[in-house]
């Protein structure tokens, strides 16, 4: 038995009762130094499939599979101890029927060892949920700019500005909460429907592009550590990581390029 079976980490009855109560830390994390970095700080870390886009390079996350995103969960599970990890299911996934949800949902906790999945919630997800929690699965949801449904959406845009399409972002929140999801994800809305979910759904709402009313609040972290020079408006850059790794490579490139490196210390001898 590993040594992170000892640990006691974040529960997903643990998030959900945080509602109304202190705000609830989340970042997104794909591989092992960075969970190891965000565990002391956040109460959850998601493997979003945003790591299609801002690690695969990917133009959408519809693109990405079960196996990147097990991989990327077996990483994130090894670098974290306390923070709560949940598993976006991708794209086609679950979309078809409970059943097939159930199977690749479970396959994605027993080989990654994540304590939840995430599932972008439409009106068609309340029966999804309910059986998947049913059956041991804690199911965080997503509403309101959904990035697997962007072709139907027209894109990466708010959602939420509509009186029409607000309506169906808080109908699809409480059916989510209703059908037993522990947390659900505001992305990309308006404050005001913002706020509006967060005052109809009995769990905790984890805003993005959202409202700062929300009971929580998540961020890409490659985008919140500046590693991108365009990134969306809701987000704010709390380091230039880029200009610093930037830095990095030119002075590195400089060194070797002056013989500068290696230097004495970084070399071997001969044992005398």
């Amino acid at each position: 038995m590993s040594a992170q079976n000892y640990v006691k980490r974040m529960t997903a009855p643990e998030i959900s009762a945080r509602k109304g109560g202190d705000p609830i830390v989340c970042l997104t994390a794909y591989d092992a130094p960075t969970a190891s970095i965000l565990d002391e700080h956040c109460d959850l870390i998601l493997v979003g499939d945003s790591v299609g886009m801002v690690v695969h390079g990917l133009n959408s996350t519809v693109g990405v599979t079960m196996e990147m995103m097990i991989l990327h969960g077996q990483a994130v599970m090894r670098g974290s101890q306390k923070a709560l990890v949940v598993v976006d299911m991708p794209f086609g996934s679950y979309e078809d029927g409970k059943e097939r949800a159930f199977q690749n949902a479970s396959r994605m906790m027993m080989e990654t060892g994540c304590q939840a999945i995430k599932i972008e919630s439409g009106s068609y997800a309340a029966e999804t949920i309910r059986y998947l929690v049913e059956r041991g699965i804690p199911v965080m949801s997503h509403v309101g700019l959904r990035p697997q449904s962007h072709h139907v959406l027209g894109g990466f845009r708010a959602r939420g500005r509509r009186e029409s399409v607000a309506n169906e972002i808080v109908e699809n929140a409480k059916s989510a909460a209703e059908a037993g999801s522990f947390a659900v994800v505001v992305e990309g809305v308006s404050k005001e429907i913002a706020d509006k979910v967060t005052e109809s759904v009995s769990i905790p709402t984890i805003g993005i592009g959202a409202s700062a009313n929300c009971d929580g609040q998540i961020l890409v972290t490659p985008d919140m550590l500046g590693l991108f020079d365009r990134v969306p408006k809701f987000v704010h850059k709390f380091a230039d990581q880029k200009a610093l790794v930037e830095k990095a490579a030119s002075d590195y490139a400089a060194n070797v390029k002056d013989r500068s490196f290696p230097r004495a210390e970084n070399v071997y001898h001969f044992k005398k």
